[in-house]
């Protein structure tokens, strides 16, 4: 859960970068809470609106944590733009989202696996 709550204080930053732990947990993290937020909200209320406010609510941090995840591997933010070529896009986002981590720094910042082993 920590992992949720330190994107969530980095809320817009997109500087930096974030290991795929980082990402991968906050995302994972994020469609549970969305998932259980529309069950709940259907059997209520009956129409969703509390999982889509959850989900403006955090998309500044998912946009963040994305950005910082492609600085990762080396790559500009301006990439998640791919995404809006049907199909093909998605898939290679999701490729350069789950790719290893470069071992050493970069333009957009020190390795965070190294910095969280010397923590």
């Amino acid at each position: 859960m920590h992992w949720y709550i330190d994107v969530l204080k980095k809320y817009a930053t997109f500087s930096g970068r974030a290991r795929r732990q980082e990402y991968w947990m906050f995302t994972l993290i994020s469609s549970l809470i969305y998932v259980v937020l529309m069950v709940i909200d259907i059997s209520t209320l009956g129409t969703g609106v509390i999982a889509v406010i959850y989900e403006l609510a955090v998309l500044l941090p998912s946009l963040a944590v994305a950005v910082r995840r492609l600085h990762d591997t080396e790559r500009s933010g301006w990439w998640l733009l791919i995404a809006l070529i049907p199909l093909v896009g998605a898939i290679i986002l999701l490729v350069f989202l789950a790719s290893d981590s470069k071992g050493e720094a970069n333009g957009y910042g020190p390795n965070p696996k190294l910095a969280a082993a010397a923590a």
